[in-house]
């Protein structure tokens, strides 16, 4: 057990600060991204993938290196509002993320998992997305218990310039 001034001791966090304080444009959605993105956009947005009805990118705010957001393009908030083929194709390209993402970062498993709505915990609920998030044993250690601070031990561009190798052969399926 740690000694209670350790536990007292402040843990500092200051990228959170670029979240907590920076704009929430609620007229545009984060996870919108449309055709005229060029690859700096794209990699300033953090997308690994964009298909014509899916995308890929990385969570600005990772629970792990490699944390994954799989949406449908359309704007949807529930799953049970999209189309048979959005629904389809979203899943078959989870399934796909789930695979390069176990061979890229060789993870031990793998949490898939879709917060519908803000009571479910859904941080941006307007638009449906699917986390992966790749997980090693041992990966979950004190800090989160003790201080609410997670450890990522990689930089988010760098892990976007490992994942969109990992991403580039990607052809999303027909519905």
């Amino acid at each position: 057990m740690l000694p209670l001034r350790a536990v007292s001791q402040p843990l500092w966090a200051p990228w959170r600060m670029e979240y907590i304080l920076g704009p929430k444009d609620k007229a545009s959605c984060v996870f919108c991204v449309d055709e005229s993105c060029d690859e700096g956009e794209l990699a300033e947005r953090l997308v690994v993938f964009r298909g014509e009805r899916t995308l890929v990118m990385l969570n600005r705010y990772p629970f792990a290196a490699g944390h994954l957001l799989v949406m449908p393009r359309a704007h949807q908030s529930d799953v049970c509002d999209l189309s048979e083929p959005d629904h389809d194709v979203l899943f078959r390209v989870v399934r796909e993320s789930v695979a390069r993402l176990k061979r890229s970062v060789r993870c031990q498993g793998v949490n898939v998992g879709i917060n519908l709505g803000e009571a479910a915990g859904a941080g941006i609920a307007e638009h449906l997305h699917v986390h992966v998030v790749p997980r090693w044993e041992g990966d979950s250690n004190f800090m989160p218990v003790i201080a609410d601070k997670r450890i990522v031990p990689q930089a988010l561009a760098d892990t976007r310039k490992h994942l969109s190798a990992a991403f580039a052969d990607l052809k999303e399926p027909s519905p």
